[in-house]
């Protein structure tokens, strides 16, 4: 593991503060609507609460604008998601749903993760704890700094990527962080997510399940950036 510079020691702490505080006092009105409509479409509760791995694989509890309905069927199992577009009627994501997620409106909540410190703005997006003996050594690097609600691979291709090459872009981004590169990122997200790129990967509503890397080793983080 690198020497953490300067700004990732204290910096990154004191920007995410100073972004974070203001854009929730603008966005609360929003926040408000979008979780109104998360309830009237959704049911209760309207935001979503899960567990994920943070910093040095450390869990806590991210929040989410609720995206999907808890539909069961008859054995009480919940009913997957097939299609971006499925209907209210037999699918757990509806069109809502999927608005929001096109929109990431739905990753809004996540800004209160930030200010309590379990995340960052900027950082590897925290994913399933199920995933983690899944990682090869490389990979679990990702964990080496804070999650983010943005990142490198979410302005770099998100969903359209193979898991590996997210994995890659991750590491990438833990040995190359900087002041630089967040404002970047920052600056790129909005544009991104309007253009709705790499929503979902090819056959799938978001991202197949990672059973972990069958071929291949590690790779370098050195690798340019695409």
């Amino acid at each position: 593991m690198m020497k953490p510079s300067l700004y990732q020691r204290f910096g990154k702490r004191l920007f995410d503060l100073l972004v974070t505080v203001p854009l929730l006092l603008l966005l609360s009105p929003l926040m408000l609507i979008v979780g109104l409509c998360s309830r009237l479409f959704m049911g209760k509760p309207s935001l979503f609460r899960q567990v994920r791995p943070g910093f040095r694989e450390q869990p806590f509890t991210i929040y989410k604008f609720r995206t999907m309905h808890d539909l069961k069927d008859s054995q009480g199992r919940l009913l997957p998601y097939q299609s971006l577009w499925a209907e209210i009627d037999g699918q757990r994501l509806n069109r809502f749903g999927t608005f929001l997620r096109r929109t990431s409106l739905d990753e809004l909540p996540e800004l209160w993760n930030v200010l309590k410190g379990d995340m960052s703005l900027v950082g590897p997006r925290p994913l399933m704890p199920e995933y983690l003996p899944r990682y090869n050594a490389f990979q679990a690097r990702r964990h080496e700094v804070m999650p983010g609600i943005t990142g490198w691979v979410q302005v770099k291709g998100r969903n359209a990527l193979t898991w590996e090459r997210k994995f890659e872009m991750d590491v990438w981004y833990v040995d190359h962080q900087s002041f630089w590169l967040d404002l970047s990122i920052l600056w790129l997200t909005p544009v991104v997510a309007l253009r709705r790129d790499g929503i979902s990967h090819e056959g799938h509503a978001t991202m197949p399940e990672f059973l972990g890397t069958t071929e291949g080793s590690q790779v370098s983080s050195t690798r340019s950036r695409i």
